[in-house]
């Protein structure tokens, strides 16, 4: 797992204070860094044992928005279900970098209906409910 790192500018951000005035705790050695290049860059480690106060955020970083929603197909038998299930599943474990999403299928024989819930980054997901209707606009 990569270390969290912050630039100087990142870290004056956090603690309120002047870029130059992070540079000289740097520079004085009361500040961690390591030098790359021409910037420093200072861990989340050593930030914290200069604040003494935990830098990091435990809750895990959230997008603005997400989607949550069902589809619902219906004359659906259990051959097409499995279809579509495959379709969906493949589409959402391609190539996607860091967008997520959760998928979830269902078949109701009784009612020859499926229902698909998805949960996740919104453009994924409106990836995959632009090929669902693609899909679904084809069936009998």
């Amino acid at each position: 797992m990569a270390q969290e790192v912050f630039s100087v500018e990142q870290v004056a951000a956090k603690l309120g204070l002047h870029v130059r005035t992070v540079r000289n705790y740097v520079r004085d050695g009361r500040l961690k860094a390591v030098r790359i290049g021409k910037q420093y860059r200072i861990t989340a480690e050593d930030l914290e044992a200069f604040t003494g106060l935990p830098v990091s955020d435990p809750r895990p970083a959230r997008s603005a928005a997400e989607l949550s929603g069902v589809v619902e197909i219906g004359g659906v038998d259990r051959a097409t279900a499995d279809r579509i299930a495959t379709l969906v599943m493949a589409s959402v474990q391609g190539p996607r970098g860091d967008r997520h999403l959760r998928v979830e299928t269902v078949h109701d024989k009784e009612r020859s209906t499926m229902k698909i819930i998805v949960l996740g980054d919104l453009a994924a997901g409106a990836d995959l409910l632009r090929l669902l209707a693609s899909y679904a606009e084809g069936l009998p």
